[in-house]
């Protein structure tokens, strides 16, 4: 049993109080450069990316500018981050289908994105949402963990499930923001392993949290 779309709203608008100015926290100048930050993330902080990103962007600025190095050269620049063997190499292939089928462009429909090497659903969407203001949800890792603590989601659905839900239950027009709202709260409120259930306004309906309670995780 999930929440109501009137319960689920209610949590949602808690959430925006919270947080009404969250927004990307990638640092990027265009979509390409969102593109390619959105890839590095995974499995890695945005706050790792950005320290990396820094010096990337500088140096590379165009598909071109990526394809005409080695990879280790790439690797050089991004070698802190998780996966960064596999992101360089995914980097060089985003950039030469660019170049080959996108006139050098990052397109801006979904099915276009996700054909891209180390784009998966996440990144499109985000690309989507931040790059190309269509409104979309993006599940990561925050988002997840929200929407099934709060009872939104079922504990055993997949990041696409959870997705459906959220966007069959929140009005179109408030999808991009919810997603970046959903993530502040996670990021900054309720943590993966030390949730701030002690001063959380939804601990009442929170099952997560009421569980915590009844095990006596809950500090006062």
């Amino acid at each position: 049993m999930t929440t109501s779309k009137k319960k689920t709203m209610e949590f949602i608008d808690v959430i925006a109080e919270m947080f009404p100015d969250a927004e990307a926290e990638l640092n990027y100048t265009n979509p390409f450069e969102l593109t390619i930050a959105v890839l590095l993330s995974a499995q890695t902080t945005d706050v790792g990316v950005n320290r990396v990103t820094e010096g990337l962007f500088k140096r590379f600025k165009t598909p071109e500018d990526y394809l005409a190095v080695d990879v280790a050269e790439i690797e050089k620049y991004i070698k802190t981050i998780g996966l960064y063997r596999t992101k360089a190499k995914n980097i060089q292939k985003l950039c030469r289908d660019l170049i080959d089928k996108y006139n050098g462009e990052i397109p801006g429909n979904y099915d276009d994105l996700v054909s891209l090497a180390g784009v998966g659903r996440k990144t499109a969407n985000v690309v989507l949402s931040v790059a190309f203001d269509t409104p979309r949800i993006a599940v990561d890792t925050h988002v997840e963990r929200i929407s099934k603590r709060l009872g939104i989601a079922r504990y055993k659905d997949s990041p696409l499930q959870v997705e459906e839900t959220l966007m069959r239950k929140i009005p179109d027009k408030r999808w991009s923001k919810t997603h970046h709202q959903l993530i502040f709260f996670g990021r900054y409120h309720c943590l993966a392993r030390n949730p701030k259930c002690h001063e959380c306004p939804l601990l009442a309906e929170c099952r997560e949290g009421q569980k915590r309670l009844r095990q006596g995780l809950v500090k006062n």
